[in-house]
């Protein structure tokens, strides 16, 4: 229902001069009086608002006369005053008289200007409804819920039975959603206690929607919402139920459709209004995955696609919201992270609102940094890095376990990994038995790690023999792990450039062409057997390949191909395996070649001997080797995985402060050139076969041999990039200036297209890239820093290549460990497997013969099966399912700190909330308190004046009897 375009005399709904009908003015035209509240003569029956004005009502009895004075201050400041009532003179009733006919002639006036409004259809006419109308009585009860007079809502909800409480304004709000908009919560608790009041719904939303904790309770306590369904119940969903009660007016909800009260509590960040919604039982309903193909997914999404979309980003803000995640969830750090990581894929999904999911998962970072933020002991900082330590194995040898540490970094929570108080953690583990190195010079560090690269063998050895040793423990120190394997990298280089060496100054063991008069000096000397330098070579590649191999059983296939490193190290093995396969088959075929002639010493011998292809290997000049020789092959391969070793060195350079940032940069730029290879491949192409079918006929026939095949087309325009291509190239020996035209044209458009917009572009990219890289230096360092410090956490990889290769005694007595728990685990499955076959024979026979007589006992028994198939299987607890209120179990000492960090997180966001500039809501706020101040004060005056006008007219009794008696007693 809604009300007619003259809707009388609502506050602020109208200018002054438009006046509704049954309405009286004063002569001011300062006050507007309804015939409602005026008496028989005319009286004000009780004090009204109007505009901001301030009316004061004074009744004085005498036992002559009973006068109302009604006084009004305007905005002007100036006190008019209207009297009326009863008196013994005829003046006064002149007046009166005089007074109804001057209100008459208002009335006919007030009617000819509502006909003219209805005609001229103002501004709200489309808000309009001209079938409804409101009563006089209707109006009067929705302005005094409108701005908070609570003596005339409780004595019109009192006295007036045929009062519509439902009845709603030009705008369609009923007299519950005009006070709670207002923040009036004695009108609310006194509208709340009538029966069938609708919309209580949209009251509550409204309510929390402007974050007022005591009238959300207050609704709350409402019957509708006793057993909870309506706190799980959307307004899309109470619209398939034909219900209001999430309605804002007959058209819908003033919110999404999809909002329920804790997904909107969550949005507005209101703490006290979660807490309560989650100790009534609410909760958000997690979205099912984006590709989920359920019937309720599938008809959402065939019924309103954006609907639907709009639906999961309203529940992932909820899910997302500081104040859902800090009192929901049992576990909120390890819930952040996983929700970040989700909304970061679902915005690599959902393009179109790629910028909101990266919203939020910022939101859920910046809320896990927040808390280790709070952090003031190194207990809490590791309850955070570590999680629930009393659940969770932590490492062997004591150290912690940094589950929460190692998801951060897989998901790149890089602020988390970089913060200061995650990073003095990192820097304790890393110095591990060596704390007094922390506080060492650079000089004294190198010195230490220049001692550990010579005596490495010595190391070595003593930790084969004495793992749990003092010595042995230090070995296993990330610290120097990571100096042991660095200085056996380093080694490996020198064992590559020393290879080299001895072909500094250019070779002279290896003539083009070989002729001798002594057979045997007639082998291939390239072929010779490996020396011991390539031999050491070797080894630390096989060495290499056993680390990665343990690596691969250790985190999995996924885990790691998924790192950008592993991948450099896989193909720097494989060439070099390559390499040295192809070199392995050369030096085969030279000594098959050689053992021949070996067998066969005289000329006259080798005349009856047909070499065949082998002859190659045997006395064949380098220059008339094939192309596809083992040794070139091997050769050629060897300088890729030579190059490809040193790049590795990068690697390591996070762990320095001046060189990782460089490192990085270096690492964002590759990413940027590989980006920008898509279309320069599109372009070098499109002109590479332009220009080759242009030139393909004239072999021969120009300057040079450009464009005229694709190799030559593609070198042509490959060296133009740098300016090395010259431009005749594009010229032709003959008369044609058609094609010589076209070939400068598309040269031309190639250069600009390439060295002037494509390379300028690509050298944009890498300047931005560099730019944020140093816009965000340090946290991008630190992050490296850690995954590199990380790496070397793990138990595990102490010896370095190529001492790993010999198995320690340690190694062996875990080896046999692990095989005596495989092999005590397979057992108990069959023993576990035997007892539960006799328990379902016994079971069966039993029902045979009568014993067992209902299903019950074989349900329990299947589901005590599954129940043990399940256990065999690590359970992950949902963070939805925790209860706040669970004092069945005694919290652990993870729980106890989760409680403090996240009140003390409530409590901090509470104080930045309260720190904000006051803004235009709260000062609305102030004036409605003012304003239900008011007529709280003018209710208790008419009281008191009430109660004055008693006693007086009791004095007056009391004084005119007095006389009478004593003329009795006289």
């Amino acid at each position: 229902m809604s009300q007619s375009p003259a809707f009388g005399p609502r506050r602020g709904s109208s200018p002054r001069g438009a006046v509704g009908a049954g309405a009286r003015r004063n002569e001011s035209q300062d006050y507007l009086l309804m015939d409602s509240e005026l008496g028989e003569d005319g009286c004000p029956q009780a004090p009204l608002p109007c505009y901001g004005y301030y009316p004061c009502f004074h009744a004085i009895h005498s036992t002559q006369k009973l006068i109302c004075i009604a006084g009004i201050f305007n905005r002007d400041g100036l006190f008019h005053l209207s009297l009326s009532g009863a008196t013994s003179t005829k003046r006064i009733r002149k007046m009166s008289r005089g007074s109804d006919n001057r209100l008459a002639h208002r009335r006919q006036t007030v009617l000819r200007e509502k006909g003219r409004r209805l005609a001229n259809r103002g501004p709200a006419y489309m808000f309009s409804d001209r079938s409804t109308s409101l009563s006089i009585e209707e109006e009067r009860f929705l302005d005094a819920a409108e701005y908070g007079n609570i003596p005339v809502v409780r004595k019109m909800l009192e006295e007036c039975h045929s009062l519509n409480v439902n009845c709603v304004d030009y705008m369609g709000q009923n007299a519950l959603q005009l006070a709670v908009a207002n923040e009036h919560l004695e009108i609310t608790e006194l509208l709340l206690k009538k029966e069938n009041l609708s919309r209580v719904g949209d009251a509550l939303l409204l309510a929390i929607s402007k974050g007022y904790v005591r009238i959300v309770e207050a609704i709350l306590s409402h019957p509708a919402f006793a057993e909870g369904k309506r706190l799980a119940t959307s307004p899309s969903q109470s619209e398939l139920q034909q219900d209001d009660f999430y309605a804002y007016d007959e058209d819908g909800t003033r919110f999404s459709h999809d909002v329920t009260p804790i997904i909107l509590a969550a949005h507005c960040q209101e703490y006290e209004i979660v807490h309560t919604l989650l100790r009534k039982g609410a909760r958000i309903e997690r979205p099912h995955d984006y590709f989920c193909k359920c019937n309720d997914c599938n008809q959402k999404q065939k019924h309103d696609s954006f609907s639907h979309s709009r639906s999961r980003i309203n529940a992932y803000k909820g899910l997302a919201s500081p104040a859902y995640l800090s009192l929901s969830s049992e576990d909120p750090v390890m819930t952040a992270l996983e929700l970040s990581n989700e909304l970061a894929v679902l915005a690599n999904i959902e393009k179109e609102f790629k910028n909101d999911y990266k919203k939020l998962s910022m939101q859920c970072k910046d809320f896990v940094v927040g808390l280790l933020d709070l952090c003031r002991n190194t207990e809490e900082v590791e309850a955070i890095l570590n999680g629930d330590v009393e659940t969770l194995q932590s490492g062997d040898h004591g150290r912690p376990n940094l589950s929460r540490l190692k998801l951060a970094i897989k998901y790149e929570v890089k602020k988390f990994v970089a913060h200061p108080n995650c990073q003095q953690q990192l820097l304790s583990i890393w110095y591990e038995n060596l704390s007094g190195l922390r506080q060492q010079t650079m000089a004294v560090k190198f010195l230490v790690v220049l001692a550990v690269a010579i005596g490495l063998p010595f190391l070595a050895l003593i930790y084969w023999f004495a793992p749990c040793s003092k010595m042995g423990k230090i070995m296993r120190g990330p610290f120097m792990k990571f100096v042991a394997h660095a200085a056996s990298f380093t080694i490996f280089l020198g064992l590559l450039v020393m290879n080299a060496a001895d072909r500094f100054e250019g070779t002279k063991l290896l003539p083009n062409e070989t002729s001798t008069d002594n057979a045997k000096q007639l082998f291939r000397m390239k072929t010779s057997c490996f020396s011991w330098m390539e031999m050491l070579i070797i080894s630390w590649v096989i060495g290499m390949i056993w680390a990665e191999c343990k690596e691969i059983w250790t985190q999995g296939p996924k885990e790691y191909l998924f790192e950008l490193w592993n991948m450099l190290d896989f193909g720097m093995l494989a060439i070099f395996a390559a390499s040295f396969i192809a070199r392995f088959m050369a030096f085969w075929h030279a000594s098959k070649a050689q053992s021949i002639i070996d067998a066969n010493d005289t000329l006259k011998d080798l005349t009856k001997v047909t070499l065949g292809d082998n002859v190659k290997y045997y006395n064949l000049a380098r220059i008339k080797w094939d192309p596809s020789d083992p040794q070139i092959i091997s050769e050629g391969l060897y300088a890729i995985a030579v190059v490809l070793s040193f790049s590795r060195i990068a690697y390591i350079l996070p762990a320095n402060e001046s060189f990782g940032p460089l490192q990085i940069s270096l690492g964002r730029t590759v990413k940027d050139i590989f980006k920008f290879m898509v279309i320069f491949i599109m372009v070098f192409v499109a002109f590479m076969i332009g220009m080759f079918n242009l030139y393909s006929y004239y072999i021969g026939a120009k300057q040079n041999e450009a464009f005229t095949t694709v190799e030559e087309s593609f070198k042509t325009l490959f060296w133009a990039i740098f300016g090395l291509s010259e431009v005749k190239s594009v010229v032709i020996n003959y008369n044609h200036k058609f094609i010589e035209n076209i070939g400068y044209v598309l040269y031309g458009v190639y250069n600009v297209t390439m060295v002037i917009v494509l390379l300028n572009m690509l050298i944009a990219m890498i300047n931005s890239s560099f730019q944020e890289i140093e816009d965000d230096a340090d946290v991008e360092w630190k992050f490296a820093r850690a995954k590199l410090w990380f790496s070397y956490f793990e138990e595990g990889r102490t010896l370095p290549v190529p001492f790993n290769l010999v198995p320690s005694p340690k190694s062996l007595f875990y080896l046999l460990l692990k095989l005596k728990k495989w092999i005590s685990e397979l057992f108990q499955g069959h023993k576990k497997g035997f007892q539960e076959d006799a328990e379902m024979n016994k079971i069966n026979e039993e029902k045979k013969l009568g014993i067992l007589g209902s299903h019950e006992d074989l349900s329990k028994l299947s589901l005590d099966k599954k129940q043990v198939g399940h256990n065999k299987q690590p359970s992950i607890r949902s963070s939805e399912d925790f209860h706040l209120n669970s004092f069945n179990n005694p919290p652990r000492q993870y729980q106890k700190i989760m409680k403090r960090l996240i009140k003390r997180y409530v409590l901090q966001a509470q104080i930045d909330k309260e720190s904000d500039e006051v803004n235009e809501g709260e000062l609305k706020e102030i004036k409605q308190d003012i304003s239900s101040l008011r007529y709280e004060l003018l209710e208790e005056k008419s009281q008191n004046t009430e109660d004055l006008a008693e006693l007086i007219r009791e004095l007056g009794e009391k004084l005119s009897m007095e006389p009478n008696q004593e003329e009795t007693n006289r």
